[in-house]
C-alpha cells in the first residue's frame, strides 16, 4: 500500500513521521491526495466522507470553485511582495463589520499566533502579567497557555516549559464563583482567556450564562477579556459565538474559518487596547508599544481566499444548514446507541458533534470525566471508522460544512452503526 511506503519514508525524515502530533497513528497514518467537499480520497485511491474538515477549517468544503478561483487569480496577479496590499484592507473591514469586538483587526499566521499576540495585548494593556484560563480549554501550542490545556492537570502536558513561565499562568474551573475568587484575590491576574465555546469546541460545554458572566465579573474587577473563537468564529454564526449571544469580549482570537480555511489567524478587540500595536503610538519609550511582526500577516493568497470566504458566509445560510447536518447526524448517533443499547450520548452546538462513552448524559460532570474515553473505545470507533470511509476530526468528536448532505449524513450513520455492533460483539463497549 502507497501509505505504508510514504510511512516508512516519513519515519527516516521526521520525529514520528509526523509534522502534527495528533496525526501520529498505530497502524501508521493514511496519506490523502485528494478532497472535494466533504469527501477525500487517500493515496491508494479509497474514498472517505469527511467529517474532520481540515481540523474545522473548511466550513464551505474542500476546494470550494469559488475560494479556489480568488486564490489561484491572486497567485497569477501578486502572490506575495510583503507590503500592504487592497485584500487586507477589505478583508479587515469585513472583520469589523461581522464581529460585535471588532473595532480594530490585527492578522496573524495562525490561530497559535493570535494567541499569543492577544495575551501580549492583554498584558500590556493591563499592566499584569499573569493570566487566567479555563480547565482542559485548548489555546495553541505555545508555552504561555498549555498549562491546564489537558484536563484536571495543573501542569503543562509538555516538557521543555519553564516553570517561571507556567507560574504566569493560573487555571480555573468555569466556575464564576471561583473565576471571581481569583481575580479578587491575585492582584498580578490582569488578563482572561477562554474558549468561547467550552473546552475543545464544545466537548465540555460552558454553563448556562457562563460568558455573560465572565464580562460581568471583569468588567467589574477590569481584567482583559479574550474570547477564543479560533473555531466558533464565523461557524456559530456570521458573527462567532459572540454575535449569537450577545457578549461582547475585550479581544477576540480568530483563525480557520475565517482565513477561508488557508492559513492564518487573527485578533480583533477595543480600540484602546489594539493600538497599543500601532507605530503611531509611543508609551515608556516604545513605538509601537506593543511588537508585532510576521512575514506572512495577512498574505494576499490568504486574503483572497478570506475575502470570498466572508462575501459567502456572511448571511449565516451556510452555518444553519452545517448546523442542520450536524443535527440530523446527532440524532442518528444516538438512535444508533439506543439500538444496540449502549451507554453513550452524542452531543453538540453548532455543527460540530461529540461523543461520551459513559452514560446518556453529561450534566453534572467535569472536563477530566467527560473526556477519559477508553483507548480501547476510541481506537476501535477510529481504525474501524476509518476501515469503512469515514474520518472524524479526532477520535470523537467532528464537525459539518456546507457539502455535507443528508445522504452523506445517512451513509455514515450507517457506517457509525456497523462499527459500534463490532465493538459491541468484541466486548470493546457494553
Amino acid at each position: 500500500m502507497k501509505s505504508h511506503d510514504l510511512n516508512a519514508r516519513a519515519q527516516a525524515v521526521m520525529p514520528g513521521g509526523v509534522s502534527h502530533e495528533l496525526r501520529y497513528k498505530t497502524p501508521p497514518p493514511i496519506y490523502f491526495e485528494r478532497a472535494q467537499g466533504a469527501e477525500k480520497w487517500d493515496v491508494d485511491g479509497k474514498r472517505y466522507i469527511d467529517f474532520k474538515l481540515g481540523a474545522a477549517s473548511q466550513i464551505l468544503g474542500h476546494a470550494h470553485p469559488e475560494i479556489a478561483l480568488a486564490v489561484a487569480q491572486q497567485m497569477a496577479r501578486m502572490p506575495y511582495t510583503a507590503d500592504c496590499h487592497p485584500l487586507e484592507v477589505e478583508w479587515a473591514e469585513w472583520l469589523n463589520r461581522l464581529f460585535p469586538s471588532a473595532e480594530r483587526v490585527r492578522f496573524t499566521g495562525s490561530g497559535t499566533e493570535s494567541t499569543m499576540l492577544a495575551l501580549r495585548l492583554g498584558r500590556a494593556h493591563s499592566g499584569r502579567d499573569k493570566v487566567l484560563r479555563i480547565d482542559g480549554h485548548f489555546h495553541g501550542w505555545h508555552d504561555m497557555l498549555l498549562k491546564g490545556a489537558k484536563p484536571g492537570s495543573d501542569l503543562p502536558p509538555s516538557m521543555g516549559i519553564p516553570q517561571v513561565v507556567s507560574d504566569l499562568t493560573v487555571v480555573a474551573p468555569p466556575d464564576l464563583d471561583a473565576i471571581a475568587m481569583l481575580l479578587n484575590k491575585d492582584t498580578l491576574l490582569g488578563t482572561v482567556f477562554v474558549e468561547a465555546s467550552g473546552a475543545n469546541y464544545g466537548s465540555v460545554p460552558l454553563p448556562d450564562g457562563f460568558l455573560q458572566g465572565v464580562r460581568a465579573l471583569t468588567d467589574q474587577t477590569g481584567h482583559v477579556l479574550i474570547f477564543d473563537e479560533v473555531i466558533t468564529g464565523l461557524r456559530w454564526s456570521p458573527g462567532g459565538r459572540q454575535a449569537r449571544d450577545g457578549v461582547t469580549p475585550d479581544l477576540t482570537t480568530l483563525a480557520k474559518v475565517v482565513t477561508g480555511g488557508l492559513p492564518g489567524g487573527a485578533v480583533l478587540g477595543k480600540v484602546g487596547i489594539m493600538d497599543l500595536l500601532s507605530p503611531g503610538e509611543t508609551r515608556d519609550g516604545l513605538s509601537p508599544p506593543v511588537s508585532h511582526k510576521g512575514t506572512f500577516n495577512a498574505a494576499p493568497m490568504v486574503a483572497a481566499g478570506a475575502v470570498k470566504a466572508m462575501e459567502i458566509l456572511s448571511t449565516g445560510d451556510v452555518q444553519a444548514h452545517a448546523d442542520a447536518m450536524a443535527a440530523r447526524l446527532r440524532d442518528g448517533f444516538n438512535a444508533v446507541f439506543q439500538t444496540l443499547d449502549v451507554q453513550a450520548l452524542a452531543y453538540g452546538e453548532s455543527s460540530t458533534c461529540h461523543l461520551f462513552f459513559g452514560g446518556r448524559s453529561i450534566d453534572g460532570l467535569d472536563a477530566a470525566a467527560i473526556r477519559k474515553t477508553p483507548l480501547a473505545v476510541v481506537k476501535g470507533l477510529r481504525d474501524g471508522l476509518q476501515e469503512r470511509g469515514v474520518d472524524f476530526m479526532s477520535f470523537t468528536s467532528c464537525v459539518t460544512g456546507l457539502p455535507h448532505t443528508p445522504d452523506l449524513i445517512d451513509e455514515a450513520v450507517a457506517h457509525f452503526h456497523d462499527t459500534i455492533s463490532d465493538l459491541v460483539r468484541d466486548g470493546v463497549l457494553s
